[in-house]
C-alpha cells in the first residue's frame, strides 16, 4: 500500500480514554495495495466489502468512543482471521511452519482469499510464501496490534472493557452459510460466540435497546464472532468483545451501483443512540468522560 494500512478514529493512546468502548470495522477498506496481483476487476474485489462501515460508525470519535478501521481490502486480507488459517492451495510452496486452515479455507476464503463467490479464482497464479508473509507483516500484524492498544488502554484505565466487532452482511440467505438461498435476513445480527466473549449482560442490553428500535434482531444466528472477538476477549478479566453485523439493504444498495441510500443516516443516527447507551451503561462512572 502507498498509505497507511489502518486508520485509528477518536481518541488513542497517549491521550485517555474516555469511554469502556471500542470499536473496529476489519471488512471496510477500499484501498487497492500496489502489490495485489489480482487477476480480476477493481470492482469484483468489493465483494468481500462491509460496505460504508468505517462511514456509519464514524460519528462515534465525537463521543469519544475509537474507531479502528482497515484500509485494505478483505479480498487482499481478512484481518478477522488467525494468522495460520492460511490456505494451502494458495501457495505456490510449502508453508514453513505449522497451519491451522480453518473450514473457510476450503472455499478459497482463509486468511488471504483464494477465491469469490461462485469459485471464481482471485489471482492467475499461485502466491508465494514471501508475498503471503509481507500482508501478514504489513496489514494483520498492525490491525490486531492497534486493537489491542486500544483494548488494553479502555481496560487499564475502567477496569473493563467493551469491545464491538463491526460488519455488515449481505440482504438475504447463502447456501454456504445457511444451507438455503434467497431469503431474508433479519436487520441485525449479535454474535458472542454463544456467551463465551462478553457477559451476557451486554448482549442482552444491545439486543433489547435495537429491538426497542424496531429491528429485528437475532443473536448468534447465523454469525456468532470469528477471530477479534475470539482473541482479544476475556469476559471473566472484563473484556468484553460482540460482534454486530448489520443487513445491507439498511442503508445500501448494491445493485447497479454500490451506495449509500436514504436509510444511511436514519440508521447511523440509532448507532449512534446505542453507542451512548451503552457507554452511559456499561463504563464505569467513577471514571467516566473524567
Amino acid at each position: 500500500m502507498s498509505g497507511p494500512a489502518i486508520v485509528v478514529h477518536g481518541p488513542r493512546p497517549p491521550a485517555p480514554p474516555r469511554s469502556s468502548l471500542v470499536l473496529d470495522s476489519p471488512h471496510s477498506g477500499r484501498v487497492l495495495p500496489l502489490d495485489f496481483g489480482a487477476a480480476v476487476a477493481p470492482e469484483a474485489l468489493r465483494e468481500g466489502e462491509d460496505c460504508f462501515i468505517d462511514e456509519l460508525y464514524l460519528p462515534a470519535a465525537g463521543l469519544g468512543i475509537p474507531l479502528l478501521a482497515a484500509q485494505f481490502p478483505r479480498t487482499y486480507l481478512d484481518a478477522n482471521r488467525h494468522a495460520d488459517d492460511i490456505d494451502p492451495e494458495l501457495l505456490d510452496e510449502p508453508w514453513p511452519g505449522p497451519l491451522a486452515p480453518s473450514g473457510k479455507a476450503g472455499i478459497g476464503k482463509a486468511l488471504v482469499w483464494r477465491t469469490l463467490d461462485r469459485d471464481r479464482p482471485i489471482y492467475d497464479r499461485r502466491l508465494t510464501v514471501a508475498e503471503v508473509r509481507r500482508r501478514i507483516d504489513t496489514c494483520h500484524r498492525p490491525y490486531h496490534e492497534a486493537l489491542a492498544g486500544l483494548i488494553d488502554a479502555a481496560h487499564a484505565r475502567f477496569g473493563v472493557v467493551h469491545h464491538l466487532n463491526c460488519h455488515s452482511m449481505g440482504a438475504t440467505t447463502s447456501v454456504a452459510i445457511e444451507g438455503v438461498a434467497g431469503r431474508l435476513r433479519p436487520d441485525m445480527v449479535l454474535g458472542d460466540r454463544d456467551g463465551t466473549t462478553c457477559a451476557p449482560e451486554l448482549t442482552a442490553f444491545a439486543h433489547r435497546f435495537l429491538a426497542d428500535l424496531g429491528y429485528d434482531v437475532r443473536i448468534n444466528d447465523p454469525f456468532k464472532g470469528v477471530e477479534l472477538v475470539r482473541a482479544w476477549s476475556d469476559p471473566a478479566a472484563g473484556r468484553h468483545s460482540l460482534q454486530l453485523e448489520i443487513n445491507k439493504r439498511l442503508y445500501m444498495d448494491e445493485q447497479p451501483a454500490i451506495a449509500r441510500h436514504a436509510g444511511f443516516e436514519r440508521l447511523q443516527g440509532h448507532l449512534m443512540a446505542l453507542l451512548a447507551a451503552l457507554d452511559e451503561r456499561f463504563t464505569p462512572r467513577e471514571a467516566h468522560r473524567g
